[in-house]
């Protein structure tokens, strides 16, 4: 059983930075891709940010492109998930997800079989 466990998330005011963390027990991280995603209450998931296992190659949405950055920690089994320039709308819940074994199209939520219970963050002045 794989348990993905986030944290970094809090308060943090218009332009400001936060470094997000993901971890995991059960399976190492470091044999997937991995992803990011982010849901408003009410609102649609939006896959923000995504990573081959190798850490090679990444994904970012629209949104995301130049501001949020995704990276790996090899040495600690983590995947970090860094926002700069935050904005009142991106308040929200982000999650963290594992892709599924051999996923061809890791860029693509779809292919994502586990998650985090996710870590809230507000930006607000």
């Amino acid at each position: 059983q794989v348990e993905l466990v986030e944290s970094g998330g809090g308060v943090v005011q218009p332009r400001g930075s936060l470094r997000l963390r993901c971890a995991a027990s059960g399976r190492p991280l470091s044999r997937y891709a991995m992803g990011w995603s982010r849901q408003a209450p009410g609102g649609q998931r939006e896959f923000v940010a995504a990573i081959t296992w190798s850490g090679n190659n990444k994904y970012y949405s629209n949104s995301a492109k130049g501001r949020l950055t995704i990276a790996r920690d090899s040495a600690q089994d983590t995947v970090h998930l860094q926002m700069n320039s935050l904005r009142p709308e991106e308040t929200t819940v982000y999650y963290c997800a594992r892709a599924t074994t051999y996923a061809s199209r890791w860029w693509n939520e779809s292919w994502y079989d586990y998650w985090g219970k996710g870590t809230q963050v507000t930006v607000s002045s």
